[in-house]
């Protein structure tokens, strides 16, 4: 592996002066590995609840306890757990289709979503999307702190009645804003449920296990290529939240009168189970090889979002490389230093859902994951990379190193 000697040396550095939150994340990491284990014990998982089923999948006591698990893991009284979700885009597009009626009104409390989302929502006009479907959309802006604007969020609801659901994106997706803290969604969903019996809908993506709780909401959804599925699950999706939330959800992924009841597992429930138990200990090699990232970078003269010492609560470090050849350079040195590909030189293209060229570091085990070191950027200005994940600290600060290395050659 190349890396330079003044890497390896300011590598100590960065080691020496995260000492201290590195304890953090461990502490983080051992509370949570208590409360997965604790819910491991209630539910009595044994080796029966790994063997598969077929055709329904009727009576299968395996995806019936991954399906509480996940419930209880999370923090809510109800919840499922699917390798037949895609995505974390797909899990949050059965909430909106199964939460969202013709007349609804959709309050996005985080300003415009994601690439991707835009078209599940249609903001943009596509067909088959919530928007066709008689569902109207608004938003509101975070604030110019980069926080919830409770006060704007109150006065809308208060103003339209029609307003079902109040969406929150947790993370910051392809943009530089900060990313919510649970206490921050928290005092949100409060404040809804004072004045509106409004769905609170959380995209949980990038932000399960990084802190201590989770935050509260009526469904919060995610991937399982994510935290959420600790680098062991290789597919699927989760929703949780509210009993009654969360039987429409189902309804969704299957069909109403259905939901949770059927769905044949197929030998799938073990490695989502599995990934579950071993997410806080993987989540906190991620958070580790963030804050990492975040001070070497700093270090070398790069901007970072967010800075080295600060809380975060999910697993993506914003750097700003400030041209076109720099981002190439760091997404080659990640892939260079990958267990996966490492022979694959990333070049920029287009892609389903993006308007940019993107680039994309992905030497994974699993296609797409992101709880893997990766890293990942759209060809524009001010040229900042996303990367993410690190099975284990020791091979994602290599990473960071390797991607280093390379631009500063």
């Amino acid at each position: 592996m190349i890396i330079s000697e003044n890497i390896r040396a300011l590598a100590r550095e960065c080691d020496s002066e995260l000492a201290g939150i590195y304890a953090r994340i461990d502490d983080i990491a051992t509370y949570n590995t208590e409360k997965v284990l604790d819910a491991f014990r209630e539910e009595r998982i044994s080796e029966r609840h790994f063997y598969p089923t077929t055709g329904y999948g009727y009576n299968d006591d395996g995806r019936d306890a991954a399906d509480r698990l996940f419930a209880r893991c999370l923090g809510c009284e109800a919840g499922f757990v699917s390798h037949n979700i895609i995505s974390g885009t797909h899990a949050i597009a059965i909430g909106l289709y199964a939460l969202l009626k013709p007349g609804d009104t959709m309050l996005s409390v985080t300003g415009t979503p994601y690439d991707t989302l835009q078209g599940v929502i249609g903001i943009n006009g596509e067909e088959d999307s919530v928007i066709s479907g008689g569902v109207a959309y608004k938003e509101i802006p975070l604030t110019s702190e980069g926080r919830l604007d409770i006060p704007a969020v109150l006065a809308g609801l208060e103003n339209d009645r029609s307003i079902k659901m109040v969406y929150v994106q947790r993370s910051k997706g392809y943009d530089s804003r900060r990313t919510l803290t649970s206490a921050e969604i928290d005092a949100l969903y409060d404040a809804v449920k004072s004045v509106s019996d409004a769905y609170v809908f959380i995209d949980n993506n990038y932000g399960e296990f990084t802190a201590k709780t989770e935050p509260k909401g009526d469904l919060l959804a995610g991937s399982l290529i994510k935290n959420a599925g600790g680098g062991i699950a290789e597919c699927g999706g989760y929703i949780v939240g509210s009993e009654k939330a969360v039987a429409l959800a189902a309804g969704r992924l299957t069909i109403p009168t259905v939901g949770r009841e059927a769905g044949a597992s197929m030998g799938l429930t073990k490695p989502m189970i599995k990934g579950l138990f071993y997410a806080p200990h993987t989540v906190a090699n991620a958070m580790k090889t963030a804050h990492f990232a975040a001070l070497l970078f700093e270090k070398l003269g790069f901007g970072v979002n967010p800075s080295p010492f600060e809380p975060r609560e999910d697993i993506i470090q914003v750097i700003s490389l400030g041209n076109r050849e720099k981002l190439i350079a760091f997404c080659g040195g990640i892939q260079s230093a990958s267990p996966i590909d490492s022979f694959v030189v990333p070049t920029p293209g287009y892609m389903p859902g993006y308007e940019d060229e993107i680039i994309m570091a992905a030497g994974a085990f699993t296609q797409g994951s992101s709880i893997e070191l990766s890293a990942d950027a759209p060809l524009r200005e001010p040229f900042q990379v996303y990367m993410q994940g690190g099975l284990t600290f020791e091979s994602g600060k290599l990473g960071i190193m390797s991607a280093a290395t390379a631009i500063t050659k």
